[in-house]
């Protein structure tokens, strides 16, 4: 293993979204996210709830149907299924996310 600086910015400027997988199990994927200036992605409905915090910069979720907007320091819980995506993100500086996401409560109760 090797150390890991989840505050470090990409070296030159990014034009699309950078995801590093921190660590990965059966169960769990933890992932650090660097996203462009401005950046905007597609819908995601996942069958995994997913836990995310703003490591740095700001971003604004739609989140079923309502617009969420997330500084330095606020974490949020998406359930699993919940229609969500990125509607923007900080410029200067680039907002990093540090993601959780975990296998549905029911998915574990299937395989146990």
């Amino acid at each position: 293993m090797h150390p890991v600086n989840l505050l470090k910015s990409a070296d030159q400027p990014i034009r699309q979204e950078q995801l590093e997988t921190l660590i990965e199990t059966r169960h769990i994927r933890l992932q650090r996210i660097l996203s462009p200036a401005a950046f905007r992605s597609e819908l995601f409905q996942q069958a995994e709830d997913e836990w995310l915090v703003v490591l740095q910069g700001q971003g604004t979720l739609l989140m079923d149907e309502r617009i969420v907007d997330l500084d330095t320091g606020d974490s949020l819980l998406i359930p699993a299924g919940t229609p969500h995506r990125v509607l923007s993100t900080s410029t200067d500086p680039l907002c990093i996310w540090l993601t959780l996401h975990l296998e549905a409560e029911e998915d574990n109760r299937a395989n146990a």
